[in-house]
C-alpha cells in the first residue's frame, strides 16, 4: 500500500515554496520522512477504535444464534500549530553578494530543518518536549500497558543506570494505524515574504524582511496493536538490545499485525550489531587427492596417549601414517577447524 508522507503532501497542496523547503530537509527527520501524513478538513476529529469483535461460531441447523457486535472507543484526535518565525535584517540581505533571496532561503530552508526534527522528537516524547504539542508514542505505550488479549506493549529491559536508558520502538503505519495529520486539509505553508519594521531583542527597531513557516500538526494512534517498545536499554553488558528482546517484542503483535519499521538510537544500532555472532556457510570442502595424505586406518575416534615414532613402526605400517611432522601441523589444523571431521572420514586428534 503506497502512503503519502509529509512531502508528497506538499506536492499535492501545490505549495512551491514550501515544497523546496520540505524536499531539501525531509532526510534530517526519519519520522518526518517515514510516517504517512494525512490532511483532515478541521483542526481534530473522533475515530472509533475497536476494542472487541461480535462473537461468532458454528450452529446446527435450525439452531438459532444470539446477536452480538463489535464495541469501539471514542477518541479525540487534535492537531496543534506549529512553526516559526523568520525575520532577516533587511541591510543584512541587501548586502549579501547573491542578492537578498539568497539570504531568505538560507534562513527559510534553516526554520525548516529545525521543524523536521522537531516534529520527530515531538513523535516519540510528546509533550515531554513540547508541552504545547500533540502527546508522543511514549505516552501511548506506558510501562505497564497490556493490551486486551493481555500482551504487554512496552517490555523492560532492565538497565538502571541513570542518564543513559534509551528505547526502541516497532511501529505499524498507516491511515487506521500511526500516521502524522495536518489540520485544515494543508501541511506546512511559507507565508509570503514582507519587508517591516520590526523590534529586536534588544527593543530597537529595525527594518527586516519577515515571513513563517506554519502547520496544524498532529498523531494518530490508531489501535492498541500498532506500536510495541522496549525500555530502559543502557549501556550495562546484560541491558543491551539484542535479537531475543526483539523477538519478545515481536511476539506480542497478533495474527495480522505486523509493524513496519523499527526505531531505534544509533547507540542501540551498534549493541545490536555486536550481540550478532558472524556464521559462515559455503559448500563442503573436498578429499585432497594428493597421494602422501592417506587414510588413517583407525576406526574409533578413540586415540593413544602417545604415538610411536616412524622408526619404530612396523615396516607394512608405515605408509599408515602421515609420513613427515609436517603432515601433522597440517592435519593438526584440519582438526581445529573442522572438528575431527574432514571430507566424511574421521582424523584421529592425536596427530596435533
Amino acid at each position: 500500500m503506497v502512503r503519502l508522507n509529509l512531502l508528497d503532501i506538499a506536492k499535492l497542496n501545490g505549495n512551491d515554496p514550501a515544497l523546496k523547503l520540505i524536499e531539501a530537509n525531509i532526510r534530517h527527520s526519519p519520522e518526518a520522512e517515514l510516517f504517512p501524513f494525512r490532511t483532515i478538513k478541521g483542526t481534530s476529529y473522533k475515530t472509533g477504535i475497536r476494542t472487541g469483535l461480535p462473537t461468532v461460531g458454528f450452529r446446527n441447523a435450525n439452531e438459532g444464534q444470539t446477536p452480538s457486535k463489535s464495541t469501539f472507543e471514542q477518541k479525540v484526535i487534535e492537531a496543534f500549530i506549529f512553526g516559526g518565525q523568520i525575520a532577516v535584517d533587511a541591510a543584512v540581505a541587501d548586502a549579501d553578494e547573491q542578492g537578498a533571496d539568497h539570504v531568505k532561503e538560507l534562513e527559510a530552508s534553516g526554520v525548516t530543518m529545525a521543524s523536521m526534527r522537531a516534529i520527530g522528537t515531538q513523535v516519540w516524547y510528546g509533550v515531554t518536549s513540547d508541552e504545547k504539542g500533540f502527546p508522543g508514542l511514549k505516552a501511548a505505550t506506558a510501562f505497564g500497558t497490556v493490551t486486551t488479549n493481555g500482551d504487554a506493549i512496552t517490555s523492560d529491559a532492565g538497565g538502571t543506570t541513570p542518564q543513559t536508558g534509551s528505547c526502541v520502538y516497532a511501529v505499524k503505519l498507516g491511515e487506521e494505524d500511526v500516521t502524522l495529520i495536518g489540520g485544515n486539509n494543508r501541511g506546512f505553508t511559507l507565508r509570503p515574504w514582507r519587508q517591516e519594521t520590526i523590534t529586536n531583542v534588544a527593543g530597537r527597531q529595525i527594518d527586516a524582511f519577515t515571513s513563517s513557516l506554519t502547520a496544524w500538526i498532529g498523531l494518530q494512534f490508531g489501535h492498541e496493536n500498532c506500536v510495541r517498545r522496549i525500555c530502559n536499554l543502557t549501556t550495562e553488558e546484560a541491558r543491551r538490545l539484542n535479537d531475543r528482546l526483539l523477538a519478545d517484542m515481536f511476539e506480542t503483535f497478533p495474527v495480522g499485525f505486523v509493524p513496519d519499521a523499527i526505531f531505534m538510537s544509533r547507540r542501540s544500532r551498534k549493541q545490536l550489531q555486536a550481540s550478532r555472532t558472524l556464521v559462515l556457510t559455503g559448500p563442503a570442502r573436498s578429499v585432497p587427492t594428493n597421494p602422501r595424505f592417506r587414510r588413517c586406518r583407525r576406526t574409533t575416534k578413540t586415540c593413544p596417549s602417545s604415538l610411536p615414532t616412524r622408526s619404530a613402526l612396523p615396516t607394512q605400517s608405515k605408509s599408515n601414517y602421515f609420513p613427515s611432522p609436517f603432515h601433522r601441523r597440517i592435519l593438526g589444523w584440519v582438526v581445529a577447524r573442522s572438528g575431527g571431521v574432514w571430507g566424511g572420514l574421521f582424523v584421529p586428534k592425536c596427530f596435533t
